[in-house]
């Protein structure tokens, strides 16, 4: 996944545009950068490395010694940027979230084929730098930034540096966010609707589907109207969005403590104590224990001061034993009782079952496990998701093969996700039995969508049923 921020303003940007990138912290883990233009002296960059340090150190010297009106930055999983591009548009920097998935028909059918792109480290190119290559196939940038959205297949959403202002594109199917801010000093563009709250801004309007804007700190131009169609992804309410983030309006916590509710409507287990698995799964909880009178109670305490998201030492054969080091058991919270522990998600299950045993080890008599989404049934093919996975090491698919005695098709998954079907019913307590849960319970597709509370056909379901 990623995240990114812009600000233009009468004077320097660089406070702004550091802490506001720093608010994406929970979006990426391996790069990130900043770029800011001057008029007095241009363009300036940074990127860093920040798998084993948090933004904030990493790039605590440019906060200082760089200064710009305007500028945009980026945390990310993947690819370095934001990057500078030099062509017949001038100079500008751009960096992008989304997902390609044609590259290889892009490079073939528009780019020049004597066209150079660098290398990652990978073997691949830089997504980044592909959108800019697309872009520049135009004469001016509306027209290069609609064409990159028109062909790009997956998703894109971008924020283009130049020295008359930034532009935001939202993807054309709305499947990430934007959302622009307002202060006295100027304007900022932001993945995350809090992330400029307390740098002195106020909500000023959010991107629709395929909107294009242009701003600098007079003001914000729009120059392509949102499309009719949207799909923002419902995964960034369940899981990768923050708490006091919203979209379309829907607050994170609001949506997921609503999640909590409805789980508990459709559950007959007797827990002693519900608990959430911090941090994503704490709104839910709170939420299914407000609707069915079973005490919250917190078996689990996350240490945050050494332990920033990015953290991850390379010792591969302890990097499950590492993801979990964060949370710390309160035993006396745990010992002789019967535990509800509330997730986002269940994508590989090792955690969720490494957990359980843990618990059992500690003396806890039964623990019952409710995802606050469905079983995961399909890749995510439109978003660089960190903590998607190839379908064949998803839970959900490697006990469907199973059931099915062989690989079964796309059309046999999806019959998997009816909850009021047979199939269902086998794939979860199968599910069950291969985690040792005491009972496991899914949210309902339909309860969930109902959790958010906007019209289901704007919302991404992919992964849960495989419709597009």
């Amino acid at each position: 996944m990623g995240g990114f921020f812009g600000a233009a303003s009468h004077e320097d940007c660089v406070f702004d545009l550091f802490f506001g990138i720093d608010y994406h912290s929970h979006l990426g883990t391996r790069r990130a950068g900043m770029a800011v233009y001057d008029k007095e002296h241009g363009f300036d960059k940074a990127i860093h490395n920040i798998e084993n340090a948090p933004f904030r150190t990493k790039f605590e010297s440019e906060s200082v010694n760089m200064h710009g009106t305007l500028g945009i930055g980026c945390i990310s999983d993947y690819e370095a940027q934001p990057i500078f591009i030099r062509s017949h548009h001038g100079s500008y920097a751009i960096t992008t979230v989304g997902k390609i998935n044609n590259i290889s028909e892009i490079l073939q059918n528009v780019i020049d084929p004597k066209t150079h792109f660098f290398e990652m480290q990978n073997g691949e190119i830089n997504p980044t730098e592909l959108v800019a290559a697309i872009i520049d196939q135009k004469e001016n940038f509306i027209d290069g930034i609609k064409y990159a959205q028109e062909i790009v297949e997956g998703s894109l959403s971008m924020l283009i540096l130049t020295p008359k202002g930034i532009y935001a594109a939202r993807d054309k199917m709305g499947r990430t966010p934007i959302v622009l801010g307002q202060k006295e000093d100027g304007f900022c563009a932001s993945f995350e609707s809090f992330a400029y709250l307390n740098l002195g801004y106020h909500d000023y309007k959010e991107l629709g589907p395929g909107e294009i804007v242009v701003f600098d700190a007079d003001g914000v131009k729009v120059l392509a109207a949102p499309g009719d169609k949207m799909k923002i992804c419902t995964f960034l309410w369940v899981y990768y969005g923050y708490p006091s983030s919203s979209y379309e309006g829907i607050s994170v916590e609001k949506m997921r403590y609503n999640c909590g509710r409805l789980l508990a409507r459709r559950d007959d287990a007797q827990p002693d104590i519900v608990a959430g698995i911090p941090d994503s799964g704490t709104a839910h909880a709170i939420g299914y224990a407000n609707e069915s009178g079973i005490p919250f109670s917190r078996p689990f305490i996350k240490y945050t001061p050494t332990w920033p998201r990015s953290f991850m030492p390379t010792y591969q054969s302890k990097r499950n034993l590492i993801a979990k080091m964060k949370l710390i058991p309160v035993h006396d919270l745990i010992d002789g009782q019967k535990l509800l522990l509330i997730d986002d998600s269940i994508v590989r299950g090792t955690q969720t079952r490494e957990t359980t045993e843990f618990l059992y080890e500690s003396g806890a008599k039964e623990v019952h496990i409710r995802p606050a989404c469905p079983p995961i049934l399909f890749g995510c093919k439109y978003l660089n998701f960190s903590r998607s996975t190839s379908e064949m090491e998803l839970i959900a698919r490697q006990v469907i093969d199973e059931l099915e005695g062989e690989k079964a098709s796309e059309e046999t998954v999806r019959s998997y996700a009816d909850p009021d079907s047979e199939k269902y019913e086998k794939m979860v307590q199968k599910i069950c039995e291969r985690l040792h849960f005491t009972s496991l319970r899914y949210h309902r597709l339909d309860d969930m969508i109902e959790s958010v509370g906007i019209d289901p056909d704007k919302l991404c379901t992919y992964c849960w049923n495989g419709v597009e």
